[in-house]
């Protein structure tokens, strides 16, 4: 275990696990908006409003989410705009990935300046509000890479994506982004991951000076 003013920072901090061996302190101590929905994105560079920021790049998708989403096309097409819905939903190129558990994925493709999959007359996204309205179960089929944003892994590390502090969830209070992902990250790596993570949780947590609340004049 690193030094204690090493864990308040970005440092990576070592996690007792079969996969993941290192994990950034800082998901223990940062924050984001407790609902994004209920939170006016704007992107800091200038505090430009930007609703739904963290969509705007598309996402990378496993090849059997890929298979799940086509499999649902008929309940999710619908609440997409004229033209996303006749458009290819995924770019052709197929990258070689071992993060992923086909070891391979694709892109989602983009419409305007956002994801091919908000839901264009609403925030959010089309997959997962269909899944809400339609009662279906989304696991399997929202991207994984999206539901642990801002949470992400390469190899054996979990970290913080690089762009999370650009956006002005980032910079709200709200739970930590462990707190907020740790049912997701159990439920596509185990139980397992989960009781490590909480044990340097505990860690790091401790470290970290108490905030005392702000009494009235």
């Amino acid at each position: 275990m690193e030094s204690d003013d090493s864990m308040e920072g970005d440092d990576f901090v070592p996690l007792d696990h079969a996969r993941f061996k290192q994990v950034s302190a800082a998901i223990f101590t940062r924050r984001l908006a407790p609902d994004c929905m209920e939170h006016k994105c704007t992107i800091l560079d200038g505090d430009r409003v930007k609703l739904d920021a963290c969509c705007q790049y598309g996402c990378d998708v496993d090849l059997g989410e890929r298979a799940a989403i086509l499999a649902k096309a008929d309940l999710i097409r619908p609440l997409l705009n004229e033209e996303a819905k006749h458009l290819p939903w995924f770019e052709t190129e197929e990258h070689v990935d071992p993060d992923y558990p086909s070891g391979t994925c694709v892109r989602t493709q983009r419409v305007g300046d956002g994801c091919l999959f908000l839901a264009h007359d609403r925030r959010g996204c089309a997959i997962h509000r269909s899944s809400l309205e339609q009662g279906w179960d989304l696991r399997g089929t929202k991207p994984a890479i999206c539901r642990l944003f801002p949470l992400t892994y390469d190899r054996e590390w979990i970290e913080i994506a690089e762009e999370y502090p650009e956006y002005s969830c980032a910079h709200v209070d709200g739970p930590s982004l462990y707190r907020l992902t740790r049912d997701i990250l159990s439920e596509l790596f185990g139980q397992e991951l989960v009781d490590a993570l909480d044990h340097v949780e505990a860690r790091v947590l401790a470290t970290v000076p108490k905030r005392l609340p702000v009494l009235a004049s």
